[in-house]
């Protein structure tokens, strides 16, 4: 399953959250505000910068909203 490690406030990770729920796409959403999940975005991804884009089974990685809403529907 998707990871989306988002900021509430960030209008590209909120664009995303738009494309997952209007086409019924299944993540988890983790606010980097919230819990661990900052420590996790750095120690994932390398960068503070969201929105960005996890699947651990499959070793996905990807920043950008562009690029992880095209990724995502080509591979829904």
């Amino acid at each position: 399953m998707y990871e989306l490690y988002i900021l509430d406030t960030c209008p590209y990770s909120i664009k995303v959250m738009n494309y997952f729920d209007e086409n019924k796409i299944p993540y988890i959403k983790k606010n980097i505000n919230e819990n661990d999940n900052y420590a996790e975005l750095l120690t994932f991804g390398g960068k503070e910068q969201v929105p960005f884009l996890y699947n651990p089974d499959k070793n996905i990685k990807m920043y950008e909203s562009d690029e992880i809403i095209e990724f995502v529907s080509k591979n829904k």
